[in-house]
């Protein structure tokens, strides 16, 4: 997150979190930590570390709460209130439960519960945490799928070779390291790469972070993909509709030239994404397009 100020110059503190929920329909369940310096019941959230994206804020501070490890859906309504400093922003999205682990009760968070969604709001002591709470349960269940542009390559002056050999540069090896926990925070595992070079390395700090393979695909790069665009909009298409059924959240990565046809498939407008800029796509289970956000790209 960057620091970021009002038109009147004050500056905004920044916060992030989840409605954590578990279950389904009548058996949905939805987590409340209680902070005992204000003796409230909320939803668990925090602020970031140095240099953190609010998506990976969330799901640490998540985690750092309640012990539960969780993966990111759609992107709720921010609430924001005053604080002594200034005014306050938290971002929230649907949190989904991966696993959990014992946490003891500190002196910032004693007691955390799963309740009933009718219960969970009668407990919570914030009204308008309850209407994110609202927001959230009314949305249907998604998988994210995520469309990133390479992060910055080799200036193509100062390579000679084989374009699709051409790599990342040290600033483009730094921002794929920094991808590592916005891809975690959806919990992305299925990787789709041009296989141009400059992508592969754009995703290979991920998938050597998790074990995932990169699956390669030439329709995406420059050289074949600008060549047949109604093809790249079909293939990016179905690679959302094969997450949506199997709801196995998953990345393809791809070039300039060719993310209008990458947006395409997604029903997204096209617009300019700067090197290393990502899209996050909720689809639902038919695999149409429930919510997106765009994030990045790091410096």
């Amino acid at each position: 997150m960057s620091v970021v100020f009002t038109e009147t110059g004050e500056r905004i503190t920044l916060a992030a979190g989840a409605v954590l929920m578990r279950g389904v329909g009548n058996k949905r369940e939805i987590a409340l930590v209680h902070r005992p310096a204000y003796n409230d019941w909320s939803l668990p959230k925090g602020k970031p570390n140095k240099g953190e994206l609010a998506p990976a804020t969330a799901v640490r501070e998540v985690e750092e709460e309640t012990g539960i490890r969780i993966r990111l859906g759609p992107a709720l309504q921010d609430v924001r209130y005053r604080i002594p400093r200034g005014p306050k922003v938290v971002r929230f999205w649907v949190g989904h439960e991966l696993r959990s682990s014992e946490r003891k009760p500190d002196q910032e968070i004693d007691d955390v519960v799963w309740l009933k969604v009718t219960a969970a709001r009668k407990r919570m002591t914030y009204a308008d945490e309850r209407l994110v709470l609202d927001q959230a349960v009314a949305l249907p269940e998604t998988t994210p799928f995520l469309l990133v542009r390479h992060t910055r390559a080799t200036p193509r002056a100062r390579w000679r070779g084989d374009d699709r050999l051409r790599p990342l540069d040290q600033t483009g090896r730094k921002q794929a390291l920094r991808l590592i926990p916005l891809l975690d925070a959806f919990g992305v595992r299925q990787l789709t790469s041009s296989s141009s070079e400059r992508c592969r390395q754009t995703l290979a700090p991920y998938a050597r972070s998790t074990g995932l393979p990169v699956k390669p695909a030439s329709l995406l790069s420059e050289e074949v993909g600008e060549d047949h665009l109604a093809g790249v909009e079909r293939y990016v298409r179905k690679q959302a509709v094969k997450a949506a059924h199997s709801k196995v959240p998953a990345v393809v990565c791809g070039h300039r030239p060719v993310l209008p046809a990458m947006l395409a498939g997604l029903q997204i407008p096209a617009r300019p994404m700067p090197v290393g800029a990502v899209l996050v796509v909720h689809v639902d289970g038919a695999g149409h397009v429930v919510s997106h956000e765009w994030h990045g790209p790091r410096k």
